[in-house]
């Protein structure tokens, strides 16, 4: 691929990306074009619909929500204090409330994903439980709830439209995932956004 279709390709993706976490399904191509400063015509040379479009948003996330779980896992395990996985956990919850998860999770219950990105869910699904266990293991989550369960509980929380990670519906799961006393507040991170 050339670097200028390359170029346009990305800005693309960083259109639809920004415009679907704002405003949900509803944003359109010709939106998005125009938000990547690209004719429709551009953006339809490199998607021609809006399933592959979908496609491609899906596995950028996924990789990106892999990259960032993975940095947040080897930083809580270098950290010093007790709370170290309890905070990775807080700020992969914050992460995960900025993306655009909902509409992913609604377009891929109607169409199968392919093996390749059902493969990246479970790496993800796998990354949070095993934060979520070291975090049981530190005592700043409860322990009477599996890891699987609470990956269960997130994907609920933060795969819905609207999802911030100071709603009320997070509010509530991480006061009911936090061991008595810690905060359930995300700590603020530069990185918290960044993909």
């Amino acid at each position: 691929m050339r670097a200028d279709a390359r170029r346009n390709r990305e800005r693309i993706v960083a259109a639809a990306l920004q415009l679907f976490a704002e405003r949900g399904p509803a944003a359109s191509m010709e939106e998005i074009a125009r938000e990547a400063g690209l004719g429709v015509g551009t953006l339809y040379r490199h998607f021609p619909d809006r399933r592959a479009l979908l496609e491609e948003l899906a596995d950028d996330t996924l990789d990106r929500l892999l990259e960032f779980a993975g940095g947040l896992a080897r930083e809580a395990e270098a950290a010093p204090g007790d709370t170290a996985h309890w905070d990775a956990f807080l700020r992969l919850v914050d992460y995960c409330a900025g993306q655009p998860l909902s509409l992913f999770k609604a377009f891929f219950e109607e169409n199968a994903a392919p093996a390749a990105r059902a493969e990246k869910e479970r790496a993800a699904d796998a990354m949070i439980s095993s934060l979520a266990e070291r975090a049981q293991k530190e005592g700043s989550l409860r322990g009477d709830i599996t890891p699987a369960e609470v990956v269960r509980v997130l994907n609920a929380v933060v795969c819905r439209p609207g999802a911030r990670a100071d709603d009320p519906l997070a509010t509530v799961m991480l006061d009911g995932l936090a061991a008595p006393g810690r905060r359930t507040a995300p700590p603020a991170s530069p990185a918290a956004g960044d993909g």
